[in-house]
Formats: C-alpha cells, sequence, structure tokens
C-alpha cells in the first residue's frame, strides 16, 4: 500500500477469492485492487513482531515479505507503524539489556583444552560488559538507594536547614559572576 491509501472493502471476484480493495490518490480518488506487495494488518505485525524479537530491520522484513525500503518509507509516512516500531525497538532493547544482565551475573561457559588433550568447562566473567552496565544504570541506582534516615526530628531539621545554607550561598556566587 502506498501513502495515503486506505484498505476499505473486501471484493470478490471471478474466481471467487475474496480481495482487500484499497483507496488510493490524494486529488482524484479511485479504488484499486491490493497488490500482493502493499502492507497488511498481517505483514505490518509479522514484522514489528520479527522486529521486537531480533532489532534486525532487514530480518524483520524478510519475515514479513517486504522489503527493506517500504518498511522505512511506510515508517516515515505511517505514524501508527511508526510508534509500533519504536516500541518494538524498545522492546528488543530491553530484551538484550536483560541477556547482557545474565551474562554479566552467570559467566558464559567456555570449553578450555589443554595440551594433554583434556577439556575442562569454565565460567568466563566479562568485566567490559560489567563496567559498561555500571555505567548505564548508575544514575538510576543512586536515585533508587534509601537515603538513611534519621534518629530524631532535630536531625533532620539541621540537614534542611544546611542544604538551604549551600544553596543561598550558591546563589550568592552565582548573581556575583553575572554582575
Amino acid at each position: 500500500m502506498r501513502s495515503g491509501e486506505v484498505v476499505t472493502g473486501v471484493n470478490v471476484g471471478a474466481t471467487g477469492r475474496s480481495t482487500a480493495l484499497v483507496l488510493s490518490g490524494a486529488r482524484r480518488p479511485k479504488m484499486r485492487q491490493q497488490a500482493k506487495r502493499d502492507w497488511t494488518e498481517a505483514r505490518q505485525r509479522d514484522f514489528l513482531t520479527a522486529l521486537a524479537e531480533t532489532c534486525n530491520v532487514s530480518r524483520a522484513a524478510q519475515e514479513a515479505g517486504v522489503s527493506v525500503s517500504s518498511a522505512y518509507r511506510r515508517r516515515k509516512t505511517n505514524a501508527a507503524f511508526r510508534a509500533g516500531w519504536l516500541e518494538a525497538i524498545g522492546t528488543a532493547y530491553q530484551r538484550l539489556e536483560l541477556v547482557l544482565l545474565d551474562r554479566a551475573f552467570n559467566g558464559t561457559e567456555k570449553l578450555v583444552k589443554r595440551r594433554d588433550g583434556s577439556e575442562e568447562r569454565m565460567k568466563e566473567y566479562s568485566n567490559q560488559l560489567g563496567l559498561t552496565l555500571l555505567k548505564m544504570h548508575r544514575d538510576t541506582a543512586v536515585e533508587a538507594a534509601p537515603e538513611n534516615e534519621p534518629e530524631n526530628i532535630d536531625e533532620i531539621r539541621e540537614r534542611v536547614f544546611n542544604k538551604l545554607e549551600r544553596l543561598r550561598i550558591r546563589e550568592e556566587r552565582a548573581r556575583g559572576a553575572s554582575e
């Protein structure tokens, strides 16, 4: 289906097969038979499902039976498809992140062959992967960290006054620098 076209109904042709009719054209709308290459709801669903599973546009297009260029063109012209695309990519990234977290925590199995011909299975942990994940989630972890609760109200009051004093000093410095 081209940009601006709408599937409007089903037509039963001389062969007895039902074919969808497509409303096409901007200035002079007309009905035409839906072509095999047109996007259908099933193709769109298949494409977005495959995209969410693989995060690979080429593979998703192949599974849906459409060209990669038509997928990008549809994303550009169809807001609902674009929203589904973004959601699918988000889902794929979440799945990838879970796999990477699992590898960072549990390691990956590695087969080590010794000189004498024996083999041993070992767990390998990627320090680089762990550091990358720490960097990605540092801000979230800091926000989620529980604050130590004070023992009494006087301690709370003192913390608030100290914080207000620091803010006042910072504001005075900023005013002095701008003048």
